[in-house]
């Protein structure tokens, strides 16, 4: 893949994963005040990656969902859904407010997981 093409991808993945984040969190947000931290973070996280799915299907990569694509992501998703809570139990643990707990999250989870989900829709491709 050029530099060039790989930059493009990368500048739409972090659209669709601003996107999605942005939805994640404020998933959360609504839901830890009704529901444990862990499960509100876990309900948004699962809303968001559906949208997640679809918005990098059609606008990151520019090809079409499938299942085998689905069970990639999730893969690769689950991979990043289990550093993800990890790291927020670990935040918290350390005393970041469960509000703020996510964010740091997401600096380190969001490159780990362009990785593998780039993995997914790229390997098939080449």
């Amino acid at each position: 893949m050029q530099i060039k093409q790989l930059f493009s991808t990368f500048v739409r993945f972090g659209i669709v994963g601003a996107l999605a984040t942005v939805l994640h969190y404020g998933l959360y947000y609504l839901f830890h005040f009704f529901m444990e931290v862990n499960a509100a973070f876990t309900l948004g996280y699962l809303l968001a990656f559906v949208v997640n799915f679809y918005m990098t299907s059609y606008f990151t990569f520019g090809s079409s969902p499938s299942w085998h694509k689905l069970f990639g992501m999730g893969g690769a998703h689950a991979v990043n859904y289990l550093l993800q809570i990890g790291l927020l139990n670990f935040f918290l643990w350390i005393g970041v407010a469960a509000v703020w707990a996510p964010l740091p999250v997401y600096i380190i989870a969001v490159p780990v997981n362009f990785l593998l989900v780039r993995f997914v829709f790229i390997s098939k491709k080449q």
